[in-house]
């Protein structure tokens, strides 16, 4: 269950990709692809959702090394801080001492932040090395891009209209980054989810290295590769995603907010940390880079929370808990009666101190959404307010989101859009660090 994307490994083909199953069959050199549409079930930001009345199948053909993909697909577009040692120590079962899930992450954020100050995106490392393979012409990288643009505006329509805002070159990595999420999260989250076995996620990962080598397995993946070419962005926040897919197979119980912490992150705090090198800092930000990124992190981490307590009924009839068990003892609660699926004033109280856990990490994010750059802040705005009045809607619903589905009504969203814009005009505050993501 997870914030961001879809895709799916078939027994067939043992890698789902891009907005089908991708079925090679190979023919002496060539390996040809076809594919066939699905249907979305999350976003990776935003509410959007593919219009079946707007389906135009193209064909598209992509020549590397060898080998040719014939590509079938849809269109549907219509004070600094750190995280205290002594804080994030904790005790293990046999007596020792072990870092927390915090201090696991912030360690990925702190690696990301410093391949930002070595400014690696330069003349020199945006050059295409000689042992990386070019991923096709110029035309079809194109139209990889393109149809990235598609597949956003397919699945998150209002985020796809914030994107429009920014740079070309911006918005182009922000739809191909966003295309490899929703394609991972499939793998685990779509309607073939039976058939993914530890194995195909491994094939996965591997093919993900590909990409960061420059040798990307189809054209969506070219997009990618050519993003991280141009952009400074690490591969570890990829690989915890791919991580969080590996926990949704055998894990569907967290003991303490320590283990859910850590899943959220898997899930939906690494796409903050994958976007914020495209989106960029302002100049003018007096933020340190390491604050920038713990509000990103602070943003998808909210946003996962908020999916967790408006699907906890959905999640319930798949016999999976995302909420932590010690304090639902702690309220008096169990399995059970989230199971039973009755509104009690135990599941009030406790649903209160969840939706203002959620709320925290909303207001951490808010304070470095400003400090990206002018062109990138509109769309982040708009994804926080909408994510945000979905925990408002649980509350409208009186914490029934055992039988309804809270979510944010078409005028609503419409009056968030100017409002997401006219925050995204100030301009950074004159200060020179962002306080500490923290639960």
């Amino acid at each position: 269950m997870s914030v961001v994307l879809l895709w799916v490994v078939s027994p067939a083909s043992d890698i789902y990709n891009g907005t089908g199953f991708l079925e090679p069959v190979r023919e002496g050199t060539r390996i040809i692809g076809s594919f066939r549409s699905i249907s979305p079930r999350r976003n990776l930001i935003g509410n959007g959702r593919l219009d079946k009345g707007q389906k135009n199948r193209r064909n598209f053909s992509f020549t590397n090394t060898g080998f040719r993909y014939s590509y079938l697909g849809n269109s549907g577009l219509g004070t600094e801080s750190r995280l205290s040692v002594t804080s994030s120590l904790v005790a293990s079962p046999a007596g020792g001492i072990t870092l927390s899930s915090e201090q696991k992450v912030y360690d990925v954020v702190l690696k990301q932040a410093a391949l930002v100050k070595r400014q690696l995106k330069s003349t020199e490392n945006m050059e295409v090395k000689p042992d990386i393979v070019l991923p096709g012409s110029l035309s079809v990288l194109s139209e990889a891009y393109d149809r990235c643009g598609e597949v956003c505006a397919e699945y998150a329509k209002t985020f796809y209209l914030g994107t429009m805002l920014m740079t070309p070159e911006r918005r182009k990595a922000i739809w191909a980054i966003y295309v490899w999420c929703r394609r991972t999260d499939e793998l685990v989250d779509g309607p073939n989810a039976s058939h993914i076995t530890p194995t195909a996620l491994d094939r996965w990962e591997s093919r993900l290295d590909d990409i960061f080598r420059g040798r990307p397995f189809d054209m969506l993946d070219a997009a990618l590769s050519d993003t991280v070419c141009k952009f400074p962005i690490d591969i570890q926040p990829f690989r915890d995603m791919i991580e969080g897919m590996r926990m949704d197979l055998w894990k569907s119980r967290y003991s303490n907010f320590d283990e859910l912490y850590l899943y959220c992150y898997y899930v939906a705090g690494t796409v903050g940390l994958m976007s914020v090198p495209v989106m960029g800092i302002a100049p003018e930000s007096q933020a340190t880079t390491e604050s920038v990124y713990n509000a990103a992190l602070a943003l998808g981490l909210a946003n996962q929370l908020t999916n967790i307590l408006r699907d906890v009924g959905e999640d319930a009839r798949r016999g999976r808990v995302y909420l932590p068990q010690d304090e639902l003892a702690q309220a008096g609660l169990s399995d059970e009666d989230i199971f039973i699926g009755e509104v009690t004033d135990k599941w009030q109280t406790f649903m209160k101190k969840q939706i203002a856990r959620a709320r925290k990490f909303f207001d951490d994010a808010e304070k470095g959404v400003t400090e990206l750059s002018s062109a990138s802040r509109w769309p982040v705005w708009a994804s926080l307010l909408l994510y945000r009045q979905i925990l408002d809607e649980i509350e409208a619903n009186d914490y029934n989101n055992f039988t309804r589905r809270a979510y944010v009504s078409k005028p609503k969203k419409i009056m968030a859009l100017p409002m997401a814009y006219a925050k995204s005009l100030v301009p950074p505050l004159s200060r020179t660090s962002s306080p500490l993501v923290k639960s």
